[in-house]
């Protein structure tokens, strides 16, 4: 899966740069725009919403987008009005799937009342260090949606391919490094794979500048540690699991996400 986000000033170069791949799931965003001052926009209206997917699929050069995600919520508009948007798009078959970025357990729940099977995924920020959102986990890994976690190494340490790691002064947070010299990978490939053990439906979206950095994260689901009932294999286990076999990824975290691609 590719993912990018998108909206209606100088964006949507890295659509053009993925128009025409073939074998990956492309996901991408509406919902935000650039006014040209180097800030960010939120613009959720349904013109705004049904405009951006226009424009992506000119520049992917597709009759139907994989993934369509709302960026974030607008507060100047209701949701339902663009969850509206959104199911009009699908019913026209200009997206296949639609996803939801930034939202909460309300919010989760009304789009699958209004959305159905159409609506397949939520992209919150979660991290080691950024746990806020593990209430939304576990609604998804209950009603089957796909939780991306973006910003997924916060609290990790620059990547170990650039030389030793200093560990953080949070022990729950150097369980990662130790447990990355004990198996010989880095910290972020570990980081990953714990993502990965807690629900079978969490598809982490790590960045990544080099192209050794894209395999190590690649090679993260080779570890293997599973979820639910495999989870004890899992060296940074913290917890026990809920009926749901989900592991409790322990006392949610604020804390600002390490946003860093390696």
């Amino acid at each position: 899966m590719i993912t990018r986000k998108i909206g209606d000033f100088e964006v949507g170069h890295n659509e053009e740069l993925v128009a025409g791949i073939k074998g990956v799931l492309i996901a991408t965003k509406g919902g935000r725009g650039r006014p040209g001052d180097g800030s960010w926009t939120v613009d959720a209206s349904p013109e705004h919403l049904k405009r951006a997917c226009e424009g992506s699929l000119r520049r992917l050069r597709v009759d139907a987008i994989d993934l369509y995600q709302l960026h974030k919520p607008d507060p100047e508009v209701p949701f339902a009005d663009s969850l509206g948007a959104l199911a009009e798009l699908h019913a026209e078959g200009k997206i296949r799937a639609i996803g939801l970025s930034n939202v909460d357990i309300e919010q989760i729940r009304q789009a699958r009342e209004l959305l159905g099977p159409a609506f397949v995924s939520v992209q919150n920020e979660y991290s080691p260090r950024v746990r806020a959102s593990e209430p939304e986990l576990r609604l998804c890994a209950e009603l089957g949606l796909a939780f991306l976690p973006w910003s997924p190494l916060g609290g990790i340490s620059r990547s170990s391919l650039d030389g030793p790691s200093a560990l953080p002064e949070d022990p729950a947070l150097a369980a990662f490094h130790h447990t990355a010299r004990d198996l010989g990978v880095s910290p972020q490939r570990v980081c990953l794979a714990w993502l990965f053990s807690l629900s079978p439906t969490v598809i982490p979206i790590p960045g990544a500048t080099r192209p050794a950095s894209i395999r190590d994260s690649t090679a993260a689901a080779d570890i293997g540690w599973g979820s639910g009932s495999d989870e004890a294999r899992c060296p940074v286990w913290t917890g026990g699991s809920d009926d749901r076999g989900l592991r409790h990824a322990g006392e949610a975290r604020r804390g600002d996400g390490d946003r860093q691609a390696r």
